[in-house]
């Protein structure tokens, strides 16, 4: 198989690039989080939304890096440290957004009827919203810039082969992680529903691990 891959595809070590990929997907980051948040307290079809947003985004990033644009970043550091401190700002300012919400809601009674608005806003589009949380999600960054391209042959006729089959592993991996995550929220909606606190406090803790992904992000090096 391996073989099969070096000779069709001219991927290297496909296997290494196999079991890294499924390690770093599990690593908790913020589309995972956000996709669980969202299909918690607003379901399935918000859940998806959320995560055709991440297949998007990340295909983005290794369509740029493809094109070189990983090169880019690591030839030109005052370039890396200007996405990494905008990508770091807006994860902040979403983690800030959530623990806000939930501060909001913390104090007020457990109320079925009052679960539509709890601590997600509902009139964003989870699509849109994890779309730009993927572009700027410093794990996908650093994946795609320092891990992804390692595994393409530079002897390989046709580069792009490579860099869609790495692509769809990546994704394969993702949409099961992802579709796991949606499930589990999903079961953990109807607490959420009944339990105003206990969505707050889910909010809250999302909204601080969103806070340390952009310090994560703004402290990145490319290595």
């Amino acid at each position: 198989m391996t073989e099969f891959m070096h000779a069709s595809f001219g991927i290297t070590d496909f296997w290494t690039y196999v079991l890294g990929t499924i390690f770093i997907v599990l690593l908790p980051g913020p589309n995972s989080m956000y996709v669980l948040s969202v299909a918690a307290q607003r379901g399935v079809r918000a859940g998806y939304k959320g995560a055709c947003g991440v297949f998007l985004g990340d295909a983005i990033l290794m369509v740029l890096s493809a094109a070189g644009v990983a090169s880019l970043l690591k030839a030109s550091p005052a370039l890396f440290h200007v996405v990494k401190y905008v990508g770091a700002g807006y994860l902040a300012w979403i983690g800030f957004q959530m623990l806000r919400g939930a501060v909001r809601n913390w104090s007020k009674p457990d109320d079925a009827s009052q679960a539509a608005d709890a601590t997600v806003d509902r009139s964003a589009n989870p699509f849109t919203k994890a779309l730009v949380i993927s572009l700027l999600n410093p794990k996908a960054i650093l994946f795609f810039i320092s891990f992804f391209i390692q595994f393409v042959d530079p002897q390989f006729a046709y580069p792009a082969l490579s860099f869609v089959a790495l692509g769809l592993v990546c994704q394969i991996c993702s949409f099961v992680y992802l579709t796991t995550i949606i499930f589990v929220g999903a079961k953990l909606a109807d607490a959420f529903r009944r339990r105003r606190r206990l969505s707050a406090g889910m909010s809250s803790g999302v909204g601080a691990m969103f806070i340390g992904f952009g310090a994560k992000l703004a402290t990145a090096t490319l290595g």
